[in-house]
């Protein structure tokens, strides 16, 4: 590994510690990735353009900054450097001649004419793991279009699938093509820098939407020589397992195997259903869960979803449907330590989520707010050796922000 530069201290927690990354991605799926290496002990740069990442921009009830901005960039720098002009280019440059990692979203292409592609970085550079997230890959007709996270999942069958049969497709809400993405740009990053310890040199690592999308459907996604185009590739089971109202709220049940679906049947009061043949079987449950889920949701009516958690307890699989907000204070995310506060300015203190991933032997850092717009240029140019009547005149000419 190479040596880290004086401003990364390879003496803070994680596995990930003396690395720095260079995060020049928007958005979600890119700037998240980038944040699970900030979990593990990376150094990570933020770096804007003038117009800042369109994340900002989002809707939130907080008026100083984006909730969905602060969620996604926790533990980095940030520095704001317009590419589009030669000297902040300089600066580039210099902070990729330390870097371990750089990420981006920009479309193919884009890079090369910013000066910043990857056969150009590798020229400054040749350790540098270079990671390219895109819509639609690096090839074929889609190569040059946007991608978004819920224009993948309309393409690639994901809401023809969460949508009721027969009837209309539905997105999946909360960016799960993104966060999915993310995962893999944290784990094909990590795995290149594995590989250049035995190597030595760094390597391209490409992302993208479209294979993040297909890779979340693997299950779905087996077609057999003999079979036609439209043949059921549901894994529902039948609407046994699933969310069913009780006598107040709802409540989610997972059934599936022969002890789980035992246990409901007993736990309810329909233990002759579990010692019926037509059922014994998810399969055959799914065939016949119209006879069945009347049944259960009239049983269900008894008690409320929170009591029914209770009543299940090991037994059955559940869980009732909450907000987010009940996961602040649930005893189960406090015991595990999920939960952290953070200070922004405008915002002030607030909690957010943390340490996604535990290490046995390796201690993890104390993760820190999203930065503020620029916040961290003038600490960032001087960790690259810029002196300050460089950096006033970097700002002068607007190539700093």
């Amino acid at each position: 590994m190479q040596q880290p530069s004086q401003s990364v201290d390879a003496r803070q927690p994680g596995p990930l510690a003396g690395l720095r990354v260079l995060d020049l991605s928007a958005y979600i799926a890119g700037p998240y990735g980038c944040t699970l290496l900030a979990d593990q002990g990376a150094e990570v740069i933020k770096i804007e353009p003038p117009a800042g990442d369109n994340l900002r921009k989002y809707p939130s009830t907080l008026e100083a900054e984006s909730r969905a901005f602060l969620g996604v960039n926790r533990g980095k720098r940030g520095l704001v450097l317009d590419l589009k002009q030669p000297e902040a280019l300089d600066v580039m440059m210099r902070l990729v001649k330390t870097a371990d990692v750089l990420v981006h979203n920009f479309r193919p292409g884009v890079p090369e004419r910013l000066g910043i592609g990857y056969e150009q970085l590798r020229e400054v550079n040749a350790r540098l793991i270079y990671c390219a997230v895109t819509g639609y890959g690096e090839t074929g007709p889609n190569r040059d279009k946007a991608g978004y996270d819920q224009v993948l999942q309309t393409m690639t069958g994901i809401c023809a699938l969460q949508g009721r049969h027969g009837g209309p497709p539905e997105i999946v809400y909360g960016s799960v093509v993104d966060y999915y993405a993310a995962a893999l740009v944290a784990a094909g990053v990590s795995s290149a820098l594995f590989d250049r310890e035995r190597s030595g040199a760094g390597q391209y690592v490409g992302v993208s939407l479209l294979r993040s999308a297909l890779a979340m459907q693997s299950a779905r996604m087996i077609w057999a020589d003999d079979e036609p185009k439209e043949v059921g590739r549901d894994m529902r089971s039948g609407g046994i397992t699933g969310i069913h109202p009780t006598r107040q709220g709802y409540l989610y049940l997972s059934a599936n195997t022969p002890h789980f679906w035992q246990a409901l049947c007993e736990k309810t009061g329909l233990k002759d259903l579990a010692q019926n043949e037509r059922y014994d079987t998810v399969r055959k449950r799914a065939l016949h869960c119209g006879e069945i889920v009347p049944k259960l949701r009239a049983a269900l009516q008894i008690r409320t979803a929170l009591e029914w958690e209770v009543h299940f307890g090991d037994a059955v699989p559940c869980a009732a449907a909450r907000g987010i907000e009940d996961m602040f204070d649930h005893p189960q995310v406090l015991a595990e330590d999920m939960v952290s506060d953070f200070e922004y300015p405008g915002v002030g203190r607030y909690r957010g989520f943390k340490h996604p991933i535990r290490f046995g032997a390796t201690p993890l850092p104390e993760p820190f707010a999203a930065p503020a717009f620029g916040e961290h240029s003038d600490a960032v140019l001087r960790d690259a050796g810029c002196s300050e009547a460089q950096i006033e005149s970097l700002r002068e000419k607007r190539a700093v922000l």
